[in-house]
């Protein structure tokens, strides 16, 4: 059974081919001409077949050897971009990011914040895949993404999280009575057109809780999952509503104004990553530097 080749013969015949001595060629590898010699020999006895003949005084490759050249570069150059890549990657320069997000993320906060981590590392690359947070949390138990940003996750023994509590604000058209107001109750929504979050998130039963507690009528008119469908609809004139204020700020310059909600009902972020799989210092970074974006927009309400 022959023994398996060590790259270090492969650095010596490449060696060779290039300089046409073996002095030369040890001198190429920093070793003495007897070690370059012996990594000769034992690989062509691997081989079993010479390696170069002596013409004029130089060493030729013989056509066998001529052969495996091509192949032994391609070799010799995957060890050396992996080298490369080892240096990178403690530096945070090298590697792949994977992130599943809500939708709205996906076109709102998110693609600021990956040009602005990509920026330095010309050697990361990254995917985002958004979709409902069921599919998140599948995603990331299944240890198919790095990380994922969702909402109203309740904890999973696979996945390691960390919950940010985030304010919440009205949002109303431009020109509206509302904005005649430093800050709304739900008594200032009496009467208005509702857009809302889904039915059974807990942040659309707190929001209620607000108006039931007071016992005031709250006047649905559209349910959507997503912040940033409200903020449109709501840019159209369509109604008010009452979302994160990371979205709302997005709408800004779109037709849409906002004020502070109280009683304060934070719309609780999680981060999320696979327990049993350590995470990557990419991942690491990323997420801290998610989580620091969200700074002013974050509430002490949990």
């Amino acid at each position: 059974m022959r023994e398996p080749l060590r790259l270090r013969q492969l650095e010596a015949l490449h060696a060779l081919s290039q300089k046409g001595t073996i002095s030369r060629a040890a001198e190429e590898l920093g070793i003495s001409q007897p070690a370059a010699s012996r990594l000769l020999s034992d690989l062509t006895r691997e081989l079993d077949f010479p390696l170069y003949h002596r013409k004029d005084g130089m060493l030729i490759l013989t056509q066998e050897a001529q052969y495996l050249l091509p192949e032994i570069k391609r070799v010799l150059e995957s060890m050396q971009n992996i080298s490369e890549m080892g240096r990178d990657i403690p530096r945070h320069q090298a590697g792949h990011l994977r992130v599943a997000c809500l939708p709205g993320f996906a076109t709102s906060h998110l693609p600021e914040l990956v040009s602005k981590f990509l920026k330095n590392r010309s050697d990361v690359t990254v995917t985002i895949e958004p979709d409902r947070p069921e599919r998140i949390l599948e995603w990331i138990i299944g240890e198919q993404y790095d990380c994922g940003i969702t909402d109203g996750f309740e904890g999973h023994p696979a996945v390691e999280s960390r919950m940010i509590a985030v304010r919440s604000v009205c949002i109303f058209p431009e020109g509206h009575r509302l904005e005649a107001l430093s800050e709304i109750k739900p008594s200032d929504l009496v009467g208005e057109k509702m857009i809302h979050d889904r039915k059974d998130s807990p942040f659309y039963r707190a929001v209620m809780d607000a108006f039931v507690s007071n016992g005031l009528p709250f006047k649905s008119l559209v349910e959507t999952r997503q912040f940033t469908c409200a903020c449109e609809l709501v840019s159209h004139g369509t109604g008010v509503s009452i979302v994160s204020e990371l979205d709302a700020r997005s709408y800004e310059a779109r037709g849409v104004s906002f004020r502070p909600f109280f009683p304060n009902v934070p719309h609780h972020l999680s981060l999320l990553r696979p327990n049993h799989k350590p995470a990557s210092m990419l991942t690491l970074e990323f997420l801290s530097m998610f989580e620091k974006s969200l700074s002013e927009f974050r509430t002490g309400a949990l």
